[in-house]
């Protein structure tokens, strides 16, 4: 049976215990807020694009992109993913959920596959999963490292599919989920084909002037592509790591209330092991009272 004093060491553990997981879950509160404000810009910048690129096949009266004919067709596709993970911990099954979002996403897909990886954890994952994992990149601690990795990756995604070796890249990443925390998602990022166009056919024209592109025409669509691929990357990427903030914080929440639970009932514990202690004081007192009592009495006869 626990002693009052080693109640009153697991209380203490447990109050200090509570404490952390406070500062944990403020920090993941904080840092969501910063990934979410990043996301609803990026949200307001891909409309402006989008608006770009719909003037932009408006002007240049572009109604259809033809495919590019392969070079050698008896080449197998090369299919390229583009994984974010995450590094750090408290985040309950966030890896693993996305490889097996990403296997059975790739499963289906004829051709062969290579995965980029962004993060050391779900690149062994990935690894484990049979996955050839040709690239890795560090995951970034904050919303100001993002673009430099995001700068990075859309120079090796550009060598890569100019250099004919990749014909499709895709982007995994858990993007948040109100209720759920968060949720796989993939996105088709090239090649820039019919089917992306059509992404835009649904835009209408915010006025009832015409668009017309002012300018280098020839500048224009590679300007707007480079943009159109930074964002999505970015988006990805600031989704990924406010997705991994939700999963840490509702951690940090279960944690806290786990925490409370138990120091309810140590607290309970400790009351009445208290009461019994006192209650065995009042016991003896009162016995030994009795018995000097008695004692007396003898004496008097």
């Amino acid at each position: 049976m626990d002693t009052l004093e080693s109640l009153r060491r697991k209380i203490e553990g447990a109050e200090d215990i509570r404490t952390v997981v406070k500062t944990m879950k403020a920090v993941a509160a904080s840092n969501i807020g910063q990934y979410e404000t990043a996301v609803i810009a990026l949200g307001d910048y891909f409309h402006t694009i989008a608006l770009g690129v719909v003037a932009y096949f408006f002007a240049e009266h572009i109604e259809k992109i033809q495919a590019k004919k392969i070079k050698d067709p008896k080449n197998e596709k090369l299919i390229c993913a583009i994984v974010f993970g995450s590094d750090q911990g408290l985040v309950g099954s966030f890896n693993d959920t996305l490889t097996d979002y990403v296997y059975q996403s790739l499963k289906g897909m004829s051709g062969k596959k290579e995965v980029w990886a962004v993060g050391e954890r779900i690149q062994l994952l990935l690894l484990d999963a049979g996955f050839d994992v040709t690239m890795s990149f560090f995951v970034p601690g904050s919303v100001y490292a993002v673009t430099p990795l995001v700068g990075e990756m859309m120079i090796k995604t550009q060598e890569h599919h100019e250099q004919g070796a990749v014909r499709e890249f895709y982007i995994f990443h858990n993007q948040p989920e109100p209720g759920t925390g968060y949720l796989a998602v993939i996105q088709r990022l090239l090649p820039l084909d019919e089917k992306w166009r059509q992404e835009f056919a649904h835009i209408a024209w915010p006025t009832k002037n015409l668009p017309q592109v002012a300018g280098n025409v020839l500048s224009t669509l590679p300007a707007l592509i480079r943009e159109y691929l930074f964002m999505s990357l970015f988006k990805a990427c600031a989704e990924s790591l406010a997705s991994e903030n939700a999963s840490r914080l509702a951690a940090m929440q279960r944690a806290e209330k786990n925490i409370q639970e138990m120091l309810d009932d140590l607290n309970n514990m400790y009351h009445r092991t208290r009461q019994s202690s006192i209650d065995e004081e009042l016991f003896d007192v009162v016995s030994g009272f009795e018995a000097l009592k008695d004692s007396i009495h003898h004496l008097k006869k």
